[in-house]
């Protein structure tokens, strides 16, 4: 615990506050309108679960609206809580919710937690897109022993994005949580009709603060809307802010929010009407945490942190993008020594866009892989493997020996490893990668919802995949629904340079090649804004590509992490077969940069789950639940020890691979046998360590 600062002591007994730094209460200048202020007492509503409770979260049936084309701020706020705690936390019997997690652990009854939930807009210097924030007090928070997490939310998620994650462990734990959408959020605009959604997620078309609409007058917005009718905008794809760039501060900011609400909620109230500031930085216990996207920005803070707000961090899975350091090296086991990591989110995302929908038909995945044959119509698949190869992109006379080499260019040339070979098809079929070279590059080139960069755009589709109006029902959701990176809710990825007429990406006919190929020419269009060069022929882009490049590169510099975490006790747990964010340029490489920038002052440490990815909620279909376990228990474990090393003086343990043993079917309930916790004196043969500028982790 920090020490009590000396201004609060000296305001509380009553003494001359003259030469104090600001002891009162002062509302940030970041913060834009009113604080949106709701109480909620945990029997008919709750901070967590919206009144679902523990059952209401597991159930498959979501809540419903009254009038579908008209939902209230509260019925949206329920099904976006129900809708986000399932999207990352696996509910199906069996597989740890209830048993190692969920609302209803280590609380009574169905988990429903009273408090005050405070939200509001805030935005960051230099930009006027508003980012949500908001913070969550449990009616269990104690004044006298004040405790903070911060919360933002997973990929590009909503301000309920993390509710399910550190919000869970925070609200149980008596803590204040403060989250953020970090600018990115369920913010779309209907450029057909102007409709965006208020901060309650409610749709207007009046002019009023709304979450996004895109930077286009009334002219320029109809003259779009002739051209490429019912298309929408996306506040992460098209702020024309790379929001990454700042979700440190994002986070930063949501603490001091949370400081400020908490002291008008139990600060001094003095005779002269201001509020004396009495739960500070200095006397308040503060993680920051999340998972993800909100891993990264967690970690972004606590670089950014000169102000020591932040005194511990514990993340999971984090989307980091560490700056590129070439004194050191990865070795997994007896493994090749990967040199090549450190990879930027956009590189290697694009190189799964263009080669995994061939990749999913290697022999080694074909019929192995959890869903593939579900998701990926082999047939598509092949149109992917004959482009490729005629584009000179794959090697072989053969279907099996084209897909056998582009798996090869991902595990080899890309270090993408071994363990995630089987997950990938399912996240091609969901279109992860997808969406994410769409979305991600927009954002770092700061592109307007005009500039259709690679002529991708946002809609609706029909059964046929031409685009469509979305039903008015659907849009009405989308704040509850979206998970704020299309495809989602019934606005998906359309490709408006694909055969015949603009097209769902996935359905797509090349103009390259006549080939329905999953629109693989826009996804090489991608490609090559990322790396530089044309996919095919490996010559740096000319004219406009090469500007849009160019601007994607400066983006991408923006947002790399450096590593210095300034010997807060930190803790990141991941997967090994995480298939979305690949260990070998994310979290290790994170791990071997920190390393080489705080040496032997690092309070960073790293634990590697075996048998774990990124999508907990998969591990509810077979196939997957035969051979993961939920990363989502080993982050709770890590909070945990964060928590005892700062509240008790814990040791955080080393670093060190966790072997866990899958369950086998899902029929056979996840035991503790299944999950051994992260050990406090490892073996030395699961010890991961840093040495001769080496990160090497055990086999």
């Amino acid at each position: 615990m920090k020490r009590i600062m000396l201004c609060t002591l000296i305001g509380a007994t009553g003494i001359a506050l003259s030469a104090c730094k600001e002891p009162f209460n002062v509302r940030p200048a970041f913060l834009q309108g009113e604080i949106q202020m709701t109480q909620y007492d945990g029997v008919t509503d709750d901070l967590l679960t919206a009144g679902l409770g523990a059952t209401g979260i597991a159930s498959t049936t979501p809540p419903a609206f009254d009038d579908a084309l008209n939902p209230t701020p509260a019925e949206l706020r329920r099904l976006a809580i129900y809708n986000n705690y399932r999207a990352l936390v696996d509910t199906v019997p069996g597989g740890g919710y209830g048993t190692f997690f969920g609302p209803g652990v280590g609380t009574s009854g169905e988990g429903l937690i009273a408090g005050r939930e405070y939200r509001a807009y805030m935005t960051v210097p230099g930009s006027n897109v508003p980012v949500t924030v908001m913070a969550q007090v449990p009616d269990s928070f104690d004044p006298a022993q004040p405790c903070m997490i911060t919360a933002p939310s997973s990929g590009s998620r909503g301000i309920y994005g993390a509710i399910g994650t550190a919000g869970e462990w925070g609200l149980k734990k008596g803590c204040t949580v403060v989250y953020t959408d970090k600018g990115t959020g369920t913010g779309s605009h209907n450029l057909e009709t102007d409709a965006a959604q208020r901060l309650d997620g409610t749709l207007t078309t009046a002019d009023e603060p709304v979450q996004f609409r895109a930077d286009l007058n009334d002219t320029k917005r109809a003259d779009f809307s002739a051209q490429w009718p019912n298309r929408f905008a996306w506040k992460h794809a098209h702020s024309k802010q790379n929001p990454e760039a700042d979700w440190g501060r994002h986070v930063l900011q949501s603490i001091r929010f949370g400081f400020y609400v908490l002291n008008e909620q139990f600060g001094r109230k003095l005779a002269n009407g201001k509020v004396l500031a009495t739960i500070t930085p200095e006397n308040t216990r503060v993680i920051a945490s999340s998972v993800s996207n909100g891993g990264g920005a967690s970690v972004r803070a606590a670089e950014l942190d000169d102000q020591n707000l932040i005194d511990g961090v514990a993340v999971s899975e984090p989307n980091v993008n560490p700056e590129v350091d070439r004194r050191f090296t990865i070795r997994q086991g007896d493994g090749p020594v990967i040199t090549r990591h450190s990879r930027s989110l956009l590189d290697y995302t694009t190189a799964l866009a263009v080669y995994q929908g061939c990749a999913n038909l290697a022999p080694s995945v074909r019929d192995a892989a959890p869903l593939n044959a579900a998701l990926n119509p082999p047939a598509i698949g092949a149109n992917i493997c004959q482009s490729l190869a005629l584009k000179g992109l794959v090697t072989g006379a053969t279907l099996d020996e084209q897909a056998t080499d582009a798996l090869r260019i991902l595990n080899d040339e890309f270090a993408i490893q071994p363990e995630q070979n089987l997950l990938a098809p399912a996240h091609f079929g969901l279109s992860v990668a997808q969406s994410i070279s769409m979305t991600y590059a927009n954002a770092y080139a700061r592109a307007g919802v005009e500039d259709r960069l690679c002529d991708l755009s946002l809609a609706a589709t029909d059964s046929n995949g031409a685009v469509a109006p979305l039903p008015g029902a659907a849009e009405a959701a989308l704040f509850s629904t979206s998970n704020g990176i299309p495809p989602s809710a019934g606005v998906n990825l359309v490709y408006d340079g694909a055969v015949g007429q603009p097209t769902l990406l996935a359905a797509s006919v090349s103009p390259s090649d006549g080939l329905a190929d999953h629109g693989l020419d826009a996804l090489l269009c991608l490609r090559g804004l990322a790396s530089g060069r044309n996919p095919a022929s490996g010559e740096a882009l000319t004219g406009r590509d090469r500007g849009w490049s160019e601007r994607i590169a400066r983006g991408i510099d923006a947002i790399r992490a450096g590593g210095d975490l300034h010997g807060k006790p930190a803790v990141i747990v991941t997967g090994r077969s995480d298939a979305i964010l690949p260990i070998n340029h994310t979290s290790r490489p994170y791990v071997g940069l920190n390393q080489e920038v705080e040496g032997a002052g690092s309070g960073l440490r790293y634990y590697e789950v075996l048998n774990a990815h990124h999508l907990d909620v998969l591990n509810g279909f077979p196939g997957f639940a035969d051979r993961y376990v939920p990363l989502h228990h080993y982050y709770f474990q890590a909070l945990d020890l964060v928590w005892a090393h700062l509240a008790d003086g814990q040791p955080l343990p080393p670093s060190q691979v966790v072997r866990t043993v899958p369950r086998g079917s899902m029929g056979t309930p996840l035991s503790a046998a299944n999950l051994p916790d992260i050990s406090a004196d490892p073996d030395p043969a699961d010890r991961i360590v840093f040495a001769d500028n080496q990160l090497r982790i055990p086999q």
